[in-house]
C-alpha cells in the first residue's frame, strides 16, 4: 500500500533561479534565504531513497473545467517563461513522469464528486512552479551515471474550484497514491498571500524584507497560519479559509488544499519544519514549510 512520505509547502518565486549576484543586488546586500533552504531540503529529503515519485500541485497551472493530471512518460525541453521571460529563458528540464498513478488520480474523480483528467500531449504547457522546484530539487547531479531522475508529475488547479473542490481533488490523490502502492512526497508549490505592488512602485518593494508585504494585515494572516502550521494546527487553517481567502492567497490556497487534502485535513496533526524566513516578494507572502510523516501516520 503505498503512502505519502512527505509533504511541503514551498515557494517557486522566480527569485531562486536567477544568480546569487542578481538576487543580493535586489536584496540590499543580502541573499535571499530561500535558495539556501531548498539546497537544504534537498540534502534533507529529496536525495534520499524512500520515496518514488514528486508530485508538485502547481499553483500557475489554471484549468476552467477540470482538473487535469500531468500523464507523460517523460517530460522535457527548454522553458521560456511568458511573465518573466527576462529572467527565466531556456531553462532545460528533462524527468521521467508517472502515468499510473496521474490516470490513477482520475480513477477515484468519481468517488469523490470531481472531475479529473490525465493528459499525456507533449505539447502540454509546463510552468515555472514546477520548473524552478525541479532545478533545485529533482535535477540530477550528472545524468550520465545512469539515473534518470526521480518520477515527477504536476496538478493544476482549477480556476473555476473552490475550497471543498480542492480538497476533494486531494482525497482522490490520497486514494490513488494507497492503491498504485507508490511512496510520494508532495510539493505544494505557491505563496500565501499574493497581491503584487503595482508596476510603478514595484521596484521598490523587491527586497525580501516582510515589511514589503502588500498590507500589514495579509502579513499578520501570513504569519498566523505560518504558526499553525509549525504546531501542525492544519485544522485550525482549514476552519478559517474564508477569513484567509480575504487577503487573496495564491490560487485561493488552492496548492496547500490538494495537499492536506490527502493528508487527511483536519485529522493531520503533522508539524512544519521552516526551510526558509518568511518573505516578501514584489508584495506577496512566501516561505518554505517541511512536513514529515509522523512515525505512526498522517493522522495519528
Amino acid at each position: 500500500m503505498g503512502e505519502v512520505v512527505g509533504a511541503g509547502l514551498l515557494a517557486h518565486v522566480p527569485t531562486i533561479v536567477l544568480p546569487e549576484v542578481t538576487r543580493r543586488e535586489l536584496n540590499h546586500g543580502e541573499d535571499t534565504t530561500l535558495v539556501p533552504g531548498l539546497k537544504r531540503l534537498r540534502a534533507d529529503v529529496f536525495e534520499r531513497d524512500d520515496y518514488d515519485t514528486v508530485v508538485v500541485l502547481d499553483s500557475h497551472w489554471a484549468t476552467t473545467v477540470e482538473f487535469v493530471t500531468t500523464a507523460h512518460d517523460r517530460r522535457a525541453g527548454l522553458y521560456t517563461s511568458e511573465e518573466l521571460p527576462r529572467g527565466m529563458s531556456r531553462m532545460p528540464y528533462d524527468f521521467p513522469g508517472d502515468p499510473e498513478l496521474a490516470r490513477a488520480v482520475a480513477d477515484y474523480a468519481g468517488k469523490h464528486g470531481t472531475y479529473i483528467t490525465p493528459i499525456d500531449d507533449p505539447y502540454l504547457p509546463i510552468y515555472y512552479a514546477t520548473v524552478n522546484l525541479w532545478t533545485h530539487l529533482g535535477v540530477r547531479d550528472d545524468p550520465y551515471l545512469g539515473d534518470p531522475g526521480r518520477r515527477w508529475i504536476s496538478i493544476g488547479v482549477c480556476q473555476t474550484a473552490d475550497t471543498e473542490d480542492f480538497l476533494r481533488l486531494g482525497r482522490a490523490l490520497g486514494d490513488a497514491i494507497a492503491a498504485v502502492d507508490r511512496r510520494v512526497l508532495l510539493i505544494a508549490s505557491g505563496a500565501l498571500s499574493h497581491t503584487f505592488w503595482p508596476l510603478r512602485v514595484i521596484r521598490d518593494h523587491e527586497a525580501a524584507g516582510p515589511e514589503h508585504i502588500f498590507t500589514p494585515e495579509a502579513r499578520a494572516a501570513d504569519e498566523e497560519r505560518i504558526g499553525w502550521l509549525e504546531a501542525g494546527d492544519h485544522a485550525r487553517v482549514l476552519d478559517t479559509m474564508p477569513e484567509f481567502l480575504k487577503f487573496k492567497p495564491e490560487a485561493r490556497f488552492g496548492h496547500y488544499l490538494m495537499m492536506i487534502g490527502a493528508l487527511g485535513e483536519h485529522a493531520c496533526t503533522a508539524p512544519g519544519r521552516l526551510y526558509s524566513e518568511y518573505e516578501n516578494s514584489v508584495g506577496t507572502g512566501q516561505v518554505h514549510i517541511w512536513f514529515d510523516r509522523p512515525e505512526h501516520g498522517w493522522t495519528s
